[in-house]
This record gives C-alpha cells, sequence and structure tokens, in this order.
C-alpha cells in the first residue's frame, strides 16, 4: 500500500534492523530453550502459537483490553467524518473505527496491516480536543498504518510478552513446586528464568529505541498531511497535561499498551519510567512540531 503520507526512509531502516536483530534474538532463545527443555515440539508449538495469535488477534485484544467497540458513522459522525477526510487526503483505506468508553484522554492504531487496521478512540480524548485538534491526533495514528510500523511494532513486541510469561511461569512453578523437585529440575528452571529475563531485557530495549523514534516519525508525517502542526502540538499538550491528573489505578490498567499510544499513560513522579518510556518526552515531541512549523512558514513564504 502506497499513500500520501510522507515516506521515512529512516523509520523503515530501523524497522528492518530492529526485526533482524528480534529475529536473531527469537532462534537463540527458542534454541536455548529446546536444549534446557529438551523438547523441540513443546517449544516450536508453544512460540508458533503464541506468535499467531498476537499477530492474528492484536487488535481484538487491545480493544478488549481497553473496553473498546466498534462504532458506525450515525453514532459517532464526527469521528468517522474526520477519519473519512484524512484517508481521503492520504489516499488510503478507512480502517475500522472504535471508541473506548475511558476517561483517559488517548488514542491508538493496532492490526496486522492496512486491511485489517483499528483507529480508537477514548471518550476522554473526544470531550477534550477541537476538530482540528482530533485531526492531528486520528492523522498520527494513520501514519502508523501507512507506515506499518503497528504490525511492526506489534510482532516485535512478541518475544518480549513470551520471555515474560515464561520467566512468570517458572516463577511460580519454582514458588509452588519446590518441596516436590530435586536439585536438577530446580536449576534447569532457574537457568530457563535467567535466560527468559535476559531476553526480555534486550527485547525491552530494542522495543523502546524503535519506538520512540517511530513516534517522531508519525508526528511528522501527520504534521506534514495536515499542514497543522500547531493543532497536534495543542493536542499533546492538554493530553499529556490532563493524563497527569488521571488517577494512578486507571493509569496501571493501560500502560501495558503504552506502545500503542498517541501518549504513554504515565504518571508524575516517573522520571525513572521516562529514561525507558515508548515515547519521546513531550518537549522534543514539541520542539519537533515548531520546526516543522517553521518549515512550512519557509514554505509559504516563497510559494508566496
Amino acid at each position: 500500500m502506497r499513500s500520501r503520507f510522507e515516506p521515512d526512509r529512516q523509520l523503515t531502516a530501523r524497522m528492518v534492523v530492529t526485526m533482524f536483530l528480534l529475529g536473531l534474538l527469537y532462534v537463540a532463545f527458542v534454541a536455548a530453550l529446546v536444549v534446557l527443555l529438551k523438547s523441540v515440539v513443546l517449544v516450536v508449538v508453544i512460540a508458533a502459537g503464541l506468535l499467531v495469535a498476537q499477530f492474528w488477534f492484536s487488535d481484538r485484544i487491545a480493544l478488549y483490553a481497553m473496553r473498546g467497540r466498534f462504532v458506525t458513522a450515525e453514532e459517532q459522525p464526527r469521528l468517522h467524518g474526520v477519519v473519512d477526510r484524512l484517508c481521503a487526503t492520504a489516499d488510503m483505506p478507512k480502517p475500522r473505527v472504535a471508541i473506548s468508553e475511558m476517561d483517559l484522554p488517548n488514542a491508538f492504531a493496532t492490526g496486522r496491516n492496512a486491511d485489517h487496521a483499528v483507529v480508537c478512540v477514548t471518550t476522554g480524548l473526544m470531550r477534550r480536543l477541537e476538530t482540528e485538534e482530533l485531526e492531528g491526533v486520528l492523522a498520527h495514528e494513520l501514519s502508523h498504518v501507512a507506515h506499518r510500523d503497528v504490525a511492526v511494532i506489534t510482532i516485535a513486541s512478541f518475544l518480549g510478552v513470551l520471555a515474560g510469561l515464561i520467566v512468570r511461569f517458572a516463577f511460580y512453578s519454582q514458588l509452588f513446586g519446590g518441596r516436590n523437585r530435586d536439585q536438577n529440575t530446580a536449576a534447569m528452571l532457574a537457568i530457563v528464568m535467567a535466560v527468559s529475563a535476559l531476553v526480555y531485557a534486550i527485547s525491552f530495549l530494542l522495543i523502546r529505541a524503535l519506538s520512540r523514534y517511530r513516534e517522531l516519525a508519525a508526528d511528522r508525517a501527520a504534521a506534514m498531511l495536515t499542514g497543522k502542526p500547531s493543532a497536534l502540538a495543542s493536542a499533546l499538550t492538554k493530553v499529556s497535561g490532563d493524563i497527569a491528573r488521571i488517577p494512578t489505578q486507571d493509569l496501571r490498567t493501560a500502560q501495558a499498551f503504552n506502545a500503542f499510544f498517541f501518549t504513554p499513560a504515565l504518571g508524575p513522579g516517573t522520571a525513572v519510567a521516562n529514561m525507558f518510556s515508548t515515547h519521546p518526552s513531550l518537549e522534543r515531541r514539541l520542539e519537533a512540531l515548531a520546526e516543522i512549523s517553521a518549515e512550512l512558514g519557509e514554505a509559504g513564504g516563497r510559494t508566496t
């Protein structure tokens, strides 16, 4: 699929490198599990099953977790109208449109490709933003679909999910079955936990590095498509400020999907978390949008 969203070769290169490195890590991880668990069939079946499930059902999983539902143009004419205009401008297929009944102001796109994409916004976001600001946010999310980085981040996050599940399984197995297990089996589970934890840490860092860049790329693509970087900057400022006032308990529910969100669900006092955030800082994003605004202003000045 080719759209009118501004292409980003650096994003494409980073996605290729990230997937290559994660692929190598995945092969090494599976090989280590086969050696440790001594069952090729068991490891391959579990790993392949989880990968297929995450890839094919990522949109349904995300919507279910975020309490989202698909809405028609009759139910949400404003939302569908903005998506229709942006898709026509970008010359891309219209994704399915969903609403999440949450006060947390945010939006996300998910799906394995453009034909199976979903764009979801929360009622909290709809209530807070003007139409131009909402247009900027949705253009940001549609650029993720057009650049295919939604599918890449979905696949890339699989390895971390798998490693995390194995760590939990091994931990609870050690915790509740330790008395009835010999020392060799306990040592094997400890090694599996250590290998899984290492794989999780490496995949975590690789995904964060890709995710931060892809958010800047989406901001730029959205600003160039709409020609209104200031509206996107205004939306970012509003949403980031309001998220800081959302109760911590509500933020924790959404934090598992931070890599997919327009802006991360992080509350105040999270300086350490920001170091490993899936998104650049608000200041960095606003600075980049100001530079784009200057570019567009210079371009407009030369044509007049």
